[in-house]
């Protein structure tokens, strides 16, 4: 799913009639940054406050340069965990959450995050394009990255709202999910919510950090799990069904 690739347009698309299939009202971004394409995929429905927004990157990284082997270091990341764990989970989410909800819920999946380092990239490019183009800003948001490794360790997130990480946190508790959702300060992290924090708005980043696959060749699907997809999902949904 590397930016400009046409399965990088066909993943696009392919996101977009699922949005569809299950009633989401839909649209796409197409914007620069940078200097370079920006492809936004957006799903929305309701119109009552909080408005919440999910998000989570669906590109992939052109070269996986923490790759142990030297010779792999110019191949592209697979991204089965960077990038399409967390689109799996929105997209279920966009599949089962009720479409009656007293909330408007944008599900936003964002292009060109994970181009850094790279001549002519920067990271998290298309958050930055549609935080830039908000004329009113959310209550909450929250992104969803890297979340289906086996062993699945989702640290509190430094730069993220603490009070919205605490709620999530808590509900995950509340649903046997402790070993999980690790009630602990770990990493500060450089994704998709830092745009919106820097606007001000509540945004938290949901996120497994310590998977030994990181942009690298070996980010595959066999390393995901489905009960790790499963606890982050059912967090998320039982967050929004929250009174």
């Amino acid at each position: 799913r590397i930016p400009g690739s046409l399965s990088h347009q066909k993943t696009g698309d392919w996101i977009k009639a699922e949005l569809e299939k299950n009633g989401w009202d839909t649209s796409i971004q197409h914007t620069t940054q940078q200097g370079q394409p920006v492809r936004n995929i957006i799903g929305k429905r309701g119109s009552q406050r909080p408005w919440i927004i999910l998000g989570a990157h669906y590109d992939s990284r052109q070269l996986a340069d923490q790759d142990p082997e030297i010779t792999n270091q110019r191949l592209p990341v697979p991204g089965a965990n960077d990038g399409a764990s967390g689109v799996a989970v929105l997209l279920e989410l966009a599949r089962i959450l009720p479409p009656a909800l007293d909330q408007e819920i944008w599900i936003v999946f964002f292009d060109a995050e994970d181009q850094g380092n790279i001549p002519g990239w920067d990271w998290i490019l298309g958050s930055k394009a549609f935080v830039q183009s908000l004329q009113t800003y959310p209550d909450d948001v929250v992104i969803i990255d890297m979340v289906g490794d086996e062993n699945l360790n989702l640290y509190l997130e430094k730069n993220s709202n603490s009070d919205l990480s605490n709620k999530i946190w808590g509900i995950a508790a509340s649903l046997g999910y402790e070993s999980n959702f690790i009630p602990e300060y770990k990493y500060s992290i450089l994704d998709d919510h830092i745009p919106f924090i820097e606007k001000g708005i509540k945004a938290i980043d949901v996120i497994d950090f310590d998977y030994p696959y990181w942009h690298t060749t070996q980010d595959t699907i066999d390393k995901i799990s489905p009960e790790s997809l499963e606890v982050v999902g059912s967090t998320i949904y039982h967050w929004l069904l929250v009174p």
